[in-house]
């Protein structure tokens, strides 16, 4: 199983495919590397090298039991050794859903010159408002008592399966997504979200700043980030804004044929590098 040793030596679970431009794709909170298993095949066709990971934590990722070994400069170290690992010295297209779209643009507003292009799927630039901010902590927190409390049992059936693999449960790539989900260790996850999710501070102040090519795409029915989808396609000064039709917050699985023909379009038009 491939693993990748953190700057703390904690092994993190990456896996690469394909030869062509390094493209690393980073889930939501809660998901693992199998949310972004159907994007494989069409994008390394596409001629990238797709790399799928897990956060610390997470999915087939170490979890360490201190709760200091999480915080959000050490994900981004992390971040950064898969892409050293995958594709040495080359810049990378950086794609991400909910939080991954707000740990990539993290990542290029600190390390810039390792990042050729942003796709930000169904995220957010965070909070400037404290209430919100406090509210989204607050939340977040809910999230993590219930999986130490019980765990994973009944996650994505119940309210947090449009958030965790869509609308669509009948799909095999939601209930393979769904399996990868409930196999993880529950209260690394919780540490990740208390420590990590939660308190990760906003960015859309720095927007205007990011200068690189950015996909901003949205699944049209969810509306909790739809009009964060449009803040960040106004302030990022080389944005492209897409919304998918009939598609939620995993639109990545819900809408797959869709979302692989929206994003393999937009990279065809970034610049040779």
């Amino acid at each position: 199983m491939p693993m990748v040793t953190t700057s703390d030596s904690v092994k993190v679970y990456a896996e690469a495919h394909g030869d062509g431009f390094p493209l690393l794709l980073s889930p939501g909170y809660c998901q693992t590397h199998e949310n972004f298993r159907p994007q494989v095949e069409p994008f390394v066709a596409a001629g990238a090298r797709v790399v799928l990971w897990d956060y610390r934590g997470h999915g087939k990722s170490e979890s360490p039991e201190d709760p200091d070994a999480y915080f959000l400069e050490q994900v981004l170290d992390d971040m950064g050794r898969v892409l050293e690992w995958a594709a040495p010295g080359r810049p990378a297209v950086l794609g991400g859903l909910s939080f991954g779209g707000l740990a990539s643009l993290h990542f290029a507003i600190a390390h810039p010159e390792r990042v050729r292009a942003l796709l930000l799927f169904d995220s957010g630039p965070g909070f400037k408002n404290r209430e919100a901010q406090a509210g989204w902590e607050a939340q977040v927190g809910r999230i993590a008592d219930r999986l130490e409390m019980i765990g994973f049992e009944g996650y994505v059936d119940g309210r947090a399966s449009a958030t965790a693999i869509g609308r669509r449960l009948d799909l095999p790539a939601a209930q393979a997504a769904g399996r990868a989900i409930q196999a993880q260790d529950p209260h690394g996850v919780a540490r990740f979200g208390r420590r990590v999710v939660g308190p990760a501070p906003g960015v859309i102040d720095d927007l205007a700043r990011i200068e690189v090519p950015a996909l901003v795409l949205v699944g049209e029915l969810d509306t909790a980030y739809a009009r964060a989808g449009e803040v960040m396609a106004a302030k990022l000064p080389n944005a492209t804004h897409v919304v998918i039709p009939d598609a939620g917050h995993v639109v990545n699985i819900e809408q797959a044929e869709a979302f692989n023909r929206a994003v393999i379009e937009y990279l065809l038009t970034l610049p040779a590098r």
